[in-house]
This record gives structure tokens, sequence and C-alpha cells, in this order.
């Protein structure tokens, strides 16, 4: 039976290993390995997002932590009560999510930061059953096309029946909703393509849902 997070050594994708590989070798003193999922044990909202970064997840070892995407990221949970504490780009920070837990579509960071087809339909095993593992679950909060998609996927809806789009809301066949938005990255910010205020606004429909 899977479990929700992979082994450290985790085999199943060659190219993704051999990266970790010579992370270790590189920066010896790093996470470099799957990233656990993180937060609530039984949360209302599970946030999707996409793969670990090399400076972010895959150095610290806890999802959006050390890079941009976080600033934006918990910065709005905390926002709307999602999230306690002060977070300070370490995992060591007593930052904590609130009825809320992420979990990434690939759990190993990958070169240039984009995963191939393969390694996301191999990786989604562990997505399935992080779903499994929590039923209570009341929404989703996808964080760019790629968790978008794969998410789908791993709840055996149809892709064409929810197409992607930001602050879209789907209600999938098993009553749940889905929200999307663009990942909050800093390419996607430094463009122009997501604002703070975007991001805070499809954030806010994921709560609407939770709370209702």
């Amino acid at each position: 039976m899977t479990t929700p997070n992979p082994p450290s050594d985790c085999p199943l994708c060659p190219r993704l290993a051999e990266f970790r590989h010579l992370n270790r070798a590189q920066f010896p003193g790093w996470h470099n390995a799957p990233v656990d999922n993180w937060g609530d044990a039984a949360p209302s909202l599970l946030i999707v997002g996409l793969a670990p970064g090399l400076r972010g997840a895959n150095r610290t070892g806890r999802p959006f932590t050390g890079d941009y995407a976080g600033d934006l990221l918990y910065d709005t949970l905390k926002m709307y009560g999602l999230a306690r504490g002060e977070y300070r780009a370490d995992p060591d920070d007593g930052f904590e999510l609130v009825d809320t837990m992420i979990v990434n579509s690939v759990r190993c960071v990958p070169p240039q930061n984009k995963p191939t087809g393969p390694e996301i339909a191999t990786c989604r095993r562990f997505l399935i059953a992080t779903l499994s593992a929590n039923p209570q679950a009341k929404a989703y909060f996808a964080l760019g096309r790629i968790a978008h998609d794969s998410l789908l996927s791993a709840l055996g809806e149809r892709r064409a029946a929810f197409p992607f789009s930001h602050g879209a809301e789907h209600r999938l066949s098993d009553g749940r909703v889905l929200i999307d938005s663009f990942h909050c990255s800093r390419y996607n910010t430094n463009t122009g393509r997501l604002t703070p205020e975007m991001f805070q606004s499809a954030v806010g429909k994921a709560v609407a849902v939770i709370r209702n």
C-alpha cells in the first residue's frame, strides 16, 4: 500500500533521483530528498503545488519554505487565519498551518523546475494516497495548471470537464470544490500575471467553501 509520503531515497524517477544525488554532493547541508506533505493532520483544505524549488523546499525540507512563492502563499494564508506564527523561511520558525495541508504533485526537485509527464504520473501515487487519507477535506486549491491536471487525474475526473483558469471554482463529482490559481511564483508576480490581490481573492474562495 502506498503511503502519503515517499521514502527519503525514493528510486521511482531515475532522473530526479540522480539530480538529488548531485545536489547532495554539492549542497550536503540541504534537505535534498522528497519533501513530505506539511500542515494540519486532518485539514479541510488541501493545497496542491507543483514541485519543490531547488533553493526552497529542496533546501529546507518544508513546502514553499525558502523562496518567494512561500512569502506570498504564507502571508495570504495567515491573513485568512489558515496559518499562525511568524513565517521566517526556516522550518524551525514555529510557523503552523491551520486546517490546511500542502502537498506537491511531484515530491522531488526537478532540473530547471520542470518535471516530465512520466515523472508527474509516477509521483501521483503519493497524491492519491494523500487524498485517500484525508476524506474530511472539503476543498482543493491548485497552484497552476500542472497541479490542477494532476489532482483531477488523481481523483479520477475528466480534465476536459474542468478547464483550468485563475479563480475558477469547480464542483467535482464527489461534491468537493476545486479552486484554481496561477502559481504564486516570482516569475508570475514579476510579470504581472498574478498580483497579490488576485491570489488573495482565489484563496478567499477556498476559505468560503471550508467555512460554510
